[in-house]
């Protein structure tokens, strides 16, 4: 029964929310500090669990007809587990949220509060932001969450140009990825901003905020920034050659590469900065 949660939290996405979550801490100042542990755990397969989890409720016609599912890259639920879905969100997020209401300030409980919220109503009619043209891509926006509430909840203020740099990579990156998707999306009656746009547009729309997201990252590192164009390049001009779904398919694996290369690329830089005493 563990084994299958931790399957549906799709774990190989995990670095989305731990990668944040630990660069938010060390964006604050800090190479380690035992307060971030409990937020850290929280962003694991508790909350996995509770955006992918319950995606996967309200997604099942879709995903039935999607020959991508039941692999890493998410998991195809029966009805029959719907009830096993829902007693693991409560069961592990609920202990980890009643522990940040007593003991983290009341700006990171705001922020995590919103984190939590924009991702269920991705799925969870009848805002279900997923089948919204454009705010499903901009609602990915909350990926970026951690590098606000991490550092608020030690105390420290938010590096907003990371923040919001990440906030339009994320938004890049969630149409992009959604290009795959676009046939079963349409099939089902899901029009997504990769519907709407279709492969060709969603090359414009993802190259504007990744553009976006390099011009903030330059505010913070000039050679992260210069790694996140290169890798935003790459995946943008394999989509031009071939605007095709099957094209978004076979970028994927790359596309799943592209935060832990960069993600890594970045704490180093990071880390080395604070272990030298070079970063404020």
């Amino acid at each position: 029964m563990l084994s299958r949660l931790i399957h549906i939290s799709r774990p190989v996405l995990w670095v989305n929310t731990i990668g944040t979550t630990i660069v938010g801490m060390w964006l604050a100042g800090e190479l380690f500090d035992w307060r971030v542990v409990p937020v850290l755990l929280w962003v694991t397969l508790p909350f996995n669990l509770l955006i992918y989890g319950t995606n996967d409720v309200f997604d099942q016609e879709t995903d039935a007809q999607n020959p991508r599912k039941g692999s890493l890259e998410g998991a195809r639920i029966t009805s029959s587990e719907v009830r096993l879905i829902l007693f693991g969100v409560v069961a592990t997020n609920l202990p980890f949220l009643l522990y940040f209401v007593f003991f983290l300030p009341a700006s990171a409980l705001v922020w995590m509060l919103l984190y939590v919220l924009v991702f269920v109503f991705y799925s969870v009619p009848p805002l279900r932001f997923k089948a919204r043209p454009y705010l499903d891509s901009l609602s990915n926006a909350a990926y970026a969450f951690p590098l606000v509430f991490t550092p608020l909840a030690l105390g420290a203020s938010p590096v907003w140009a990371a923040a919001l740099g990440l906030m339009s990579w994320s938004c890049a990156k969630h149409t992009f990825d959604a290009v795959q998707d676009i046939c079963e999306d349409r099939a089902a009656g899901i029009r997504t901003t990769a519907v709407a746009l279709n492969a060709r547009g969603v090359v414009l729309w993802s190259g504007a905020f990744w553009l976006a997201a390099t011009a903030l990252f330059a505010f913070v590192s000039l050679p992260v920034a210069l790694v996140n164009a290169a890798i935003a390049g790459f995946l943008l001009l394999g989509m031009y050659r071939s605007p095709l779904p099957e094209t978004g398919h076979r970028l994927y694996r790359y596309s799943i590469a592209f935060p832990y290369v960069a993600g890594t690329f970045a704490g180093v830089l990071l880390v080395a900065a604070l272990t030298l005493g070079a970063y404020p």
